[in-house]
């Protein structure tokens, strides 16, 4: 058999990429927290031929599932599959590298597909919170929906122009946990989606002055 023939040995655990580093506010402690977990994880995905898409697709499925079980009045059980999807999530990208398949359309599609994910999730969380009479809770969500969707928003026309950003206090990551304390705890929702709301309106001010600046500077 011809060398270039020849199987690629997979990779050891040790050997895998550590999460990418995140610049929010919990990013770097999970990053430490979770990192030989992550590259258990990702050795059985690359090991078991799991391709990046298919974790892409199956993310997105969970955020479904959420929804759903959110407009049926389920609390606990969405904030499971929420923690499902955020480690498809945060795995898919990193699998794509390993794999040497990182491509822009990737990214594109992961992109568009999250953005899908957290419109389906807090609009299903307003309408149940709304229909349960729990006026506040429902706008607070359907405020955390908006300013995630302009904290991505502002990201996105920075980078068309030009400015590489990926700074933020509160991102997907801190949105997710949050989220998924809110769900679990009995009592903890309308505090966690005011602490969303609250959060994510700072990050949205902190991206667009950041933006600002560094387009005014050129």
């Amino acid at each position: 058999m011809a060398e270039g023939d020849e199987a690629r040995e997979p990779p050891r655990v040790r050997d895998m990429p550590a999460p990418r580093r995140n610049e929010s506010a919990i990013g770097p402690v999970m990053q430490r927290l979770f990192a030989w977990p992550f590259r258990l994880l990702l050795a059985g995905l690359y090991r078991a031929g799991v391709r990046p898409w298919q974790l892409t697709l199956a993310s997105l499925a969970a955020n479904l599932v959420a929804g759903a079980l959110l407009l049926g009045g389920e609390r606990f059980i969405p904030a499971v599959v929420l923690v499902v999807a955020g480690m498809l999530d945060v795995l898919d990208g990193s699998l794509a590298r390993l794999r040497g398949e990182e491509r822009r359309s990737g990214a594109f599609l992961d992109s568009v597909l999250d953005r899908v994910s957290d419109t389906v999730l807090f609009a299903c969380l307003s309408w149940s919170l709304s229909g349960q009479g729990q006026r506040t809770a429902a706008a607070l969500a359907l405020a955390t929906l908006v300013v995630s969707l302009l904290v991505s928003h502002v990201r996105a026309e920075a980078e068309a122009a030009g400015v590489r950003m990926s700074e933020g206090l509160f991102q997907r990551l801190e949105r997710y946990v949050v989220l998924i304390l809110g769900l679990a705890i009995p009592g903890a929702l309308l505090p966690a989606l005011a602490l969303l709301a609250a959060l994510g309106a700072v990050t949205l001010g902190q991206r667009v002055w950041s933006a600002g600046r560094r387009l005014a500077a050129r």
